[in-house]
């Protein structure tokens, strides 16, 4: 049998730095340097061996570490960042890998939504588009073709939420516990989307530490592995107005279900389904996404993914539960990149055991994604416990 590409790989830390409305006192730099060096700190890696770095602050980091000769990226990190970095592990190209990133100091227009999710463009300024109505649209042509309801998508933001109100590193600890109810009576802000509905915005740095699987066995903590993984992209972010049913021309997968043929590949690079997965660490910029995902994924049929976040079963001891750290709805979101690689970070502490909030007993298979629909993209990765 042809080896997996990536067994020889393993994640050996992941760090998040303190997660706030406002850092003050921090640059998008030097958040993300803080980041850098938790991470190294916690998989006991000195500096010197790191020859490969994924972030937008890559040169920056490379000389303020002292590294170098040094693999600088042009990739600045999320699950993109995550798969390149692997595949350069598993072909030998670099040995260990650091990918971070952060954000401060970017969102000083209170009164607008995030700064890096609305470019100038001919749609932004002149008409107004922004995030929450790009993402409107393919929830609302949902609604209207399955019968989605407000109810079900309050369902999701009650359940990411929640799990941000009990975790004491999260931006927004302590602010429910949330009900479907007060989802649905916060202030409209796309329609369907409450402003309760939405991802909020802060600032805080993340990283990760990829090495060889021969270097794991001999770091203190566990190593995590990738199973498989894919990215699908139909276009810019934020620059064209997203239409459900915008097509390429590998496939007639929909934007609708953009992600559907990276999750078939993930599955199938792993050898599993989606009943293997113990945790879903989905991204979460408004309630419907992870209602879209589930069903672009395969974990229900088309137009089943509003009953199927029902009764429990995202919720924590459900079957899926989702976001368990609160998510871009109630950890952080901020800015960049950086919320992206938060997800795959969020997979390897579940898996090491040390989620510090809603962790799930036992559990050896979790899925992390990024993007959205809205935003003409959505990547996937399969993390397991055990060396694939």
């Amino acid at each position: 049998m042809t080896p997996h590409p990536f067994r020889d790989v393993a994640i050996v830390a992941a760090y998040n730095t303190p997660q706030a409305r406002v850092l003050e006192g921090h640059t998008s730099f030097s958040i993300t340097l803080d980041a850098a060096r938790g991470a190294l700190a916690e998989a006991a890696v000195p500096a010197a061996e790191v020859d490969a770095v994924f972030s937008k602050h890559a040169p920056d980091l490379i000389y303020a570490l002292g590294l170098g000769p040094a693999w600088n990226s042009n990739c600045a990190g999320g699950i993109a960042g995550v798969l390149q970095a692997a595949s350069l592990v598993a072909t030998g190209l670099a040995h260990t890998v650091l990918v971070a990133d952060g954000g401060a100091g970017l969102y000083t227009q209170r009164s607008a939504t995030a700064p890096w999710t609305r470019p100038a463009n001919e749609f932004v300024v002149p008409f107004g588009l922004y995030t929450a109505a790009e993402f409107a649209l393919i929830a609302r042509r949902h609604m209207e073709r399955f019968g989605t309801t407000p109810e079900q998508l309050a369902e999701v933001a009650a359940t990411v939420r929640n799990s941000g109100h009990v975790n004491p590193d999260a931006v927004y600890q302590g602010c429910g516990p949330y009900t479907p109810d007060d989802i649905l009576a916060s202030r409209m802000i796309a329609d369907p989307f409450h402003l309760l509905d939405c991802a909020t915005t802060s600032e805080g740095g993340c990283a990760l530490v990829i090495t060889t699987a021969e270097r794991a066995a001999e770091l203190p903590g566990v190593p995590v592995h990738i199973l498989g993984g894919g990215l699908d992209a139909l276009g810019p972010a934020y620059r064209h107005a997203p239409s459900w049913d915008l097509t390429g021309a590998s496939d007639d997968v929909p934007n609708g279900y953009v992600g559907r043929r990276a999750a078939r590949k993930t599955f199938a690079m792993a050898g599993l389904g989606p009943a293997d997965v113990d945790v879903c660490e989905l991204y979460d910029p408004f309630s419907f996404e992870i209602i879209r995902q589930f069903e672009a994924f395969g974990f229900c049929a088309e137009g089943e993914g509003g009953d199927f976040v029902m009764d429990g079963r995202i919720g924590p001891g459900g079957q899926f539960p989702i976001t368990t750290d609160g998510g871009l709805m109630s950890y952080s979101h901020g800015g960049g990149v950086v919320q992206l690689t938060q997800r795959v970070a969020r997979g390897v502490h579940q898996l090491q055991g040390r989620c510090r909030s809603m962790q799930v007993p036992g559990a050896e298979v979790a899925l992390c994604t990024n993007g959205g629909a809205g935003a003409l993209f959505t990547d996937v990765v399969l993390l397991g416990s055990e060396r694939p």
